[in-house]
């Protein structure tokens, strides 16, 4: 992988392959370059596809000189947010002139931030940022949120990582079988970047004002089979932006196959790019 590096000085690793017009790939929680592979692999064919590691990730570093070297522990998460819109920035910057943006999950969430700072993408697709609006959304994220302060404050990082397996839909017989599988460490590696992305989606509410800001042509995804709030979400999420659409995957969940997604992504990012070159 090669390294970039952000406005801090923090080394970013990313990963180049394909030919086309370059679109970078923005994981999700818990998530690294080499989760994206598969979905890169598809989309490398029309596109020069780049991956990375976000920061405190793999073969990311966690500060530059003068920033605190490791993630926030005790959940703040405030300055990690700001430090990874940089990073994306960066990563833009790198991937080439015209570059496109898709962002999984609380990645999308990150997209959207920082195209709402000025990034200056015009095409970008977010699949199911995990806001949580209305009263019983609000609250909900913020008694995640209070827990995972208290945990990650404790040190107790598998705790946080079964916070958020929980959070997202996984069945406590299926976290006890992580716990023993060999993957498992790796994830209690991560656990402090929770942080981040619990940030990143501030009080569960979709910002529509700060959203405001974002000119990008925007694809917003779910999955026909996610939960109805989900889904919900994106809804309110794709009203928010000013030149927005929707789409529902049938069949699919927040764990959507790449096989089906990237389709969408491609035809999304080929067609508006051609709009766009011609208008």
């Amino acid at each position: 992988m090669d390294r970039i590096l952000s406005a801090d000085g923090t080394p970013i690793a990313c990963r180049r392959q394909g030919e086309g017009p370059p679109l970078v790939l923005v994981g999700g929680a818990l998530s690294r370059a080499a989760t994206d592979a598969p979905l890169a692999a598809l989309l490398a064919p029309r596109f020069t596809v780049v991956t990375y590691d976000r920061r405190g990730r793999g073969a990311s570093g966690s500060g530059g000189a003068g920033v605190r070297r490791e993630p926030a522990e005790d959940g703040s998460g405030a300055s990690g947010v700001r430090r990874e819109i940089e990073d994306l920035a960066a990563v833009v910057t790198a991937a080439g002139p015209g570059a496109s943006v898709f962002g999984m999950s609380s990645g999308g969430a990150l997209a959207l931030e920082a195209a709402a700072a000025g990034l200056p993408v015009e095409l970008l697709a977010v699949y199911e940022p995990p806001y949580t609006p209305g009263t019983s959304g609000r609250l909900l994220k913020a008694r995640r949120t209070a827990r995972l302060h208290r945990l990650l404050a404790a040190g107790d990082r598998a705790g946080a990582v079964e916070l958020f397996l929980s959070a997202a839909g996984v069945d406590p017989a299926t976290v006890a079988r992580m716990r023993r599988a060999p993957l498992w460490p790796g994830l209690e590696a991560l656990a402090p970047t929770l942080a981040y992305d619990d940030a990143l989606l501030g009080d569960g509410a979709v910002p529509a004002e700060r959203f405001a800001a974002v000119t990008a042509r925007t694809l917003v995804v779910c999955g026909g089979f996610s939960p109805a709030p989900a889904r919900a979400a994106t809804r309110t999420l794709a009203d928010a932006l000013r030149r927005a659409r929707h789409r529902t995957l049938t069949g699919q969940t927040h764990e959507v196959a790449p096989q089906v997604l990237a389709p969408v992504l491609a035809d999304f990012f080929a067609r508006d790019a051609y709009v766009r070159q011609a208008s």
